[in-house]
């Protein structure tokens, strides 16, 4: 089922964001080649737009994120643009980036538990955000946090901004990182896996949360994904990742309706459909980096596979669609 969000679909590409053009992220180590676990991704978050970036466990999604404030482990090299407002932030001198970071650009990360430090309360660390980006006094600061809690609908916040995280719910930890998040009213949320391990009632009231706070504040929302259910009703364009590169993106309805990449239709293929019916689970497994074929990387697992395939890797080619392309040289025809 499909949210109506046709108020917000398509905009001018001169409402862009922010755009990544020709992003690549690789590992360095002794005695191993550098790895290139990101290769040339291309995508844009437009203005008060919902992007979904989907794909698999360690199909780079996170890295690319992560990679947009500048987060990534200390032995990565990053290479192309990440253009927020015409700055390029991956040339951008560590002080006005951090200017930018968690005031411009906030990011929900996948496990609160891990995020969030067990030795402060939860609202020391959501008031630190508000004395370091507003200047705020720490009294001023401690109240905001408790107004923030109370608008992530955490029950009692006079009390809870004095807990520690081991405290509280997985869901009540997960929206005290969404407050911290949005503490500062940022411009675009980055959104990793919100609502992972979290029961599918707390999925939804986080979901919820998260649109109403979104129309509240004006801002983006990537959101990084592997829920397909999700995808469908919350975002309105769709990126999809493998093996660490774009192979599809599209409007979100002409993807479920009519996708162009045969691991988005595996990806599909997979889902549970009616009772008593089998799965169709895509093929063998992801390749690791340093081991994906030549030519397609899908191509070891897919069904449509020819030689041309194995040869040359395709380049995002029209999908028929306005803006739907596909990383596949058979795209027409499956």
């Amino acid at each position: 089922m499909y949210r109506d969000n046709s108020a917000a679909m398509l905009y001018p590409s001169d409402q862009d964001l922010l755009s990544i053009n020709n992003l690549s992220i690789s590992f360095t180590g002794s005695g191993r080649d550098i790895l290139k676990v990101v290769d040339d991704v291309n995508f844009s978050v437009r203005n008060e737009e919902v992007l979904g970036l989907v794909g698999e466990s360690g199909c780079g999604k996170t890295l690319s994120a992560l990679s947009m404030i500048r987060l990534l482990p200390s032995n990565t090299v990053s290479s192309g643009e990440v253009i927020f407002r015409g700055q390029n932030l991956i040339d951008l001198e560590e002080k006005k980036l951090r200017d930018i970071r968690g005031k411009e650009i906030s990011m929900i990360f996948q496990e609160p538990m891990t995020s969030l430090n067990p030795v402060f309360t939860v609202g020391y660390q959501i008031a630190e955000a508000l004395i370091t980006h507003k200047n705020m006094r720490k009294k001023q600061a401690l109240d905001e946090s408790i107004e923030l809690l109370r608008a992530v609908k955490i029950p009692s916040p006079e009390l809870r901004v004095r807990e520690y995280p081991h405290q509280m719910s997985g869901g009540m930890r997960q929206r005290v990182m969404i407050a911290m998040a949005i503490a500062c009213k940022p411009s675009l949320l980055i959104a990793d896996e919100p609502t992972t391990a979290l029961d599918v009632t707390i999925q939804a009231q986080i979901l919820e949360l998260l649109h109403g706070l979104k129309e509240k504040n004006r801002m983006s929302i990537l959101l990084i994904t592997h829920d397909l259910g999700i995808v469908a009703e919350w975002v309105q364009r769709v990126e999809v990742m493998y093996a660490g590169r774009i192979v599809e993106k599209a409007d979100v309805k002409e993807l479920f309706a009519n996708p162009r990449h045969p691991y988005t239709i595996g990806l599909f293929e997979s889902l549970p459909k009616r009772k008593g019916e089998k799965l169709t689970p895509i093929p063998g497994q992801v390749p690791k980096m340093h081991e994906l074929p030549d030519g397609c990387k899908f191509s070891t697992r897919c069904r449509y596979v020819i030689g041309e395939c194995r040869v040359k890797e395709p380049e995002l080619l029209p999908a028929g669609a306005p803006d739907h392309l596909s990383r596949c040289i058979r795209a027409m025809e499956i």
